[in-house]
């Protein structure tokens, strides 16, 4: 029996906080205003402040590696598009489902998917990992 099987799914929620806001821009140096800046947002497309794209995307990292696939794994790669934006108070749900486990190779491809608390995707793409043999260490 496949350690993955192919359909398998995780996911967790989180609310995008201010301090979360803050918090990205100091640790990333991206203090672009339509994400601190009320006053500059407000004349944005989007009318206010949004959450920095790679804040949401960063979720997927906690989702791949402490869940599916899990502890021991390591990103390969990962697409990111980004579909919507994410504000301030939006509960965001990240979603893996395994798209393809190759168990010789130690490789797994999953969808990776963000949702808002209103169900819209705010980000869609696919993740490449390495995991270990089952009881390994990578």
């Amino acid at each position: 029996m496949a350690r993955f099987a192919i359909g398998e799914q995780a996911s967790f929620s989180r609310t995008i906080t201010e301090t979360d806001i803050v918090l990205f821009a100091g640790m990333s140096g991206d203090y672009n205003p339509v994400h601190i800046d009320q006053q500059y947002a407000k004349d944005t497309r989007f009318g206010q402040r949004i959450s920095h794209g790679l804040l949401t995307a960063s979720m997927l990292s906690r989702l791949l590696g402490m869940q599916l696939p899990g502890i021991g794994s390591i990103y390969k790669d990962q697409t990111i598009q980004f579909t919507a934006p994410v504000l301030i108070g939006d509960t965001i749900t990240a979603t893996a489902t395994v798209l393809e486990y190759q168990e010789e190779r130690g490789i797994i491809r999953l969808l990776t998917e963000c949702t808002n608390q209103r169900g819209k995707v705010v980000l869609t793409g696919t993740a490449t990992m390495l995991v270990p043999k089952e009881g390994a260490k990578v």
